[in-house]
């Protein structure tokens, strides 16, 4: 299970090197207080990258519960549910501050990346994201994108990206699946355990083509709720139905040619270093654009880490584009980097500096969207671009 595999390697090795002064006995220690380190030296203040675009961006959470399907994992506990944080163009000035994710979101994310009783959760929860709850829209209506998450990640980690797009003009639906998370609270403090993680444990890569097929039915629902005549966001009126697109880390990318393959309403998709589980069908996405945005090390043509890529390229019958960035590490695509390189720890496997990690995944994911959903032509993915040498065009794209 190659996503698995990853994300523990990766995990421990950010243990290691966020570590290097710490033993086992004090990693079990009581967590330090939220404006502290673990050494007690004044914790830094985390910041997202501000975001590009002209608009400031507001921030709603939704939870959904999808009353005619029983949670896939866990039927007992009754209907699937979902945990949806929508970005939007707001006014300027208007709304309070809005929560990276709470400290109990937060302490979850850091025992999973092998950070617990090193980085205090405080510290990440606090973390500036430039959006804030309760502003006032932006007049107009606007493309979606619809955003998901690794396989045992949390939307939070997809946070920057979500707000620079929204800064640019588009409403943004970022889904955390119910018991496909180690870092969700779901209301009334619920912490669903990672169900969908023991089930893939226990039935192997099959496993994750049934989990990207699932998400492919979280966003078909989602979508119902977003666009219904009583629609489930208060600001739904803001959404250009015409215009929708989702984009994906890991098995989330994955779910995105899933979503197409199951739901003609999404018009473009981005699969950001995800295996295809789920393969893209062998008549094609019937001509939509489809994208691919990887690590060389792990996805350049020809390679043999993760064959589906080659494979499903040839069944993407419409506009695509295969890139590959040198330097990159499977969370490059994520928030994860760019945290990590405040907080002073760093990835050799991945040594792509954090600021260029976030400048490549922002700039040319939205100029995918930019050019399939409101029409404006993108030189970035015309070819090979001198302030983007990282960035590689592995297959002519049509």
């Amino acid at each position: 299970m190659r996503t698995r595999h990853r994300a523990l390697a990766a995990s421990l090795l950010v243990l290691a090197l966020g570590a290097t002064s710490v033993t086992p006995a004090v990693a079990a220690a009581p967590q330090p207080a939220s404006g502290a380190s673990v050494s007690g030296a004044p914790a830094p203040r985390l910041r997202l990258p501000a975001p590009s675009g002209p608009y400031a961006v507001g921030e709603s959470t939704l939870h959904l519960r999808d009353a005619g399907r029983a949670d896939p994992y866990v039927p007992e506990a009754g209907a699937r549910e979902l945990l949806v944080s929508v970005f939007y163009p707001a006014r300027g000035g208007s709304g309070v501050r809005a929560p990276y994710m709470s400290a109990k979101e937060a302490e979850l994310l850091l025992e999973s990346r092998g950070l617990g009783g090193v980085v205090a959760p405080g510290v990440v929860g606090a973390t500036e994201t430039y959006a804030r709850t309760g502003a006032a829209p932006a007049p107009g209506r606007f493309p979606l994108v619809v955003l998901s998450p690794g396989f045992g990640q949390s939307r939070f980690t997809l946070t920057a990206l979500a707000t620079d797009l929204a800064s640019r003009g588009y409403v943004v639906a970022a889904v955390d699946h119910a018991h496909e998370s180690v870092a969700t609270v779901f209301p009334g403090g619920r912490v669903l355990p990672c169900a969908a993680c023991e089930y893939v444990e226990r039935v192997g890569d099959a496993g994750l083509g049934e989990v990207a097929r699932g998400r492919a039915e979280d966003v078909s629902f989602l979508l119902d709720r977003l666009t219904a005549d009583q629609p489930a966001w208060r600001y739904a009126s803001m959404i250009d139905r015409r215009r929708i697109g989702m984009a994906g880390h890991s098995i989330g990318g994955d779910s995105a040619a899933s979503t197409m393959a199951a739901d003609r309403r999404v018009r473009a998709g981005v699969n950001m270093d995800g295996t295809f589980y789920d393969p893209v069908p062998a008549a094609g996405l019937r001509g939509r654009p489809f994208m691919m945005l990887g690590t060389e090390v792990d996805h350049a043509s020809g390679g043999t880490f993760d064959t589906t890529w080659d494979r499903d390229w040839a069944r993407l019958d419409g506009w695509k584009r295969w890139l590959t960035v040198a330097g990159a590490g499977h969370f490059t695509f994520t928030d994860l980097p760019l945290l990590a390189a405040q907080l002073g720890i760093a990835d050799p496997a991945a040594p792509l500096p954090a600021d260029r990690s976030g400048d490549i995944t922002r700039d040319y994911v939205a100029a995918f969207f930019d050019l399939h959903l409101k029409g404006v032509p993108q030189r970035l993915l015309a070819g090979p671009t001198p302030r983007n040498p990282e960035v590689t065009f592995q297959a002519p794209g049509r």
